[in-house]
């Protein structure tokens, strides 16, 4: 099992703020989360690292690096991997969280299933060619009107458009965050490696306590 993403965070001796110390040279050891990984650009601007994958249901990043890794504490790599940073906006919900989120967004089920917003239908003239595709959003009763040279004529089709509810908006939304990119698994040894290099203090600075502590001045002493 590969150590999970915080323990590999490195620690930062701070000067302690709470009220109830007594002495101002008292510290206090907090993680430095101004030590963030991410992927080196080598790798994240390359495909071949990666694979496609669509999060299934209420998968979370530790079901996917369970599938993919057979180590749950990987789900780093997977937020790493899509750039991640919120998991609560940037993820997709789970079903019980989406429909809580539709309720108190659009205050009852009616509402929820009301109109949206119209979008069109695919319309194809005699040859099978794409004169309108679907997707666009577009008036209520949307209409159009082509030349059709098979036919040697005009054509018009009235009224392409489908409404699409509240539900079906926010749904769409969520299941475009459900198709992310998963690093390879012989890969993965070298993410590991980079992450832990970066995660590491290197001696030289002043503050250097050791490869996983540094310790900030105490500007309280010289005040």
């Amino acid at each position: 099992m590969a150590t999970p993403y915080f323990r590999q965070v490195p620690n930062f001796d701070y000067v302690s703020r709470l009220t109830g110390s007594k002495n101002i040279s008292d510290y206090v050891q907090v993680k430095n989360l101004f030590k963030r990984a991410k992927l080196r650009e080598d790798i994240i601007g390359n495909l071949e690292f990666f694979e496609n994958y669509t999060i299934i249901g209420d998968e979370r990043p530790d079901n996917v690096a369970y599938k993919f890794y057979d180590d749950a504490t990987l789900d780093w790599v997977i937020l790493l991997s899509n750039n991640i940073l919120n998991i609560q906006d940037e993820w997709p919900m789970t079903q019980r969280a989406f429909d809580e989120y539709l309720l108190e967004k659009y205050g009852s089920y009616e509402k929820v299933y009301a109109v949206h917003h119209y979008e069109s239908t695919e319309v194809r003239n005699s040859s099978g060619v794409i004169m309108v595709p679907a997707g666009l959003r577009v008036p209520q009763n949307y209409s159009v009107k082509f030349y059709d040279y098979n036919l040697n004529g005009y054509t018009e089709i009235p009224n392409v458009a489908r409404e699409i509810t509240n539900y079906e908006y926010e749904d769409q939304i969520q299941d475009k965050k459900r198709t992310i990119l998963v690093l390879k698994s012989n890969f993965l040894r070298l993410v590991l490696d980079d992450i832990e290099r970066v995660m590491t203090y290197k001696q030289g600075s002043s503050q250097y306590v050791t490869e996983t502590l540094k310790k900030g001045q105490n500007i309280r002493l010289y005040e």
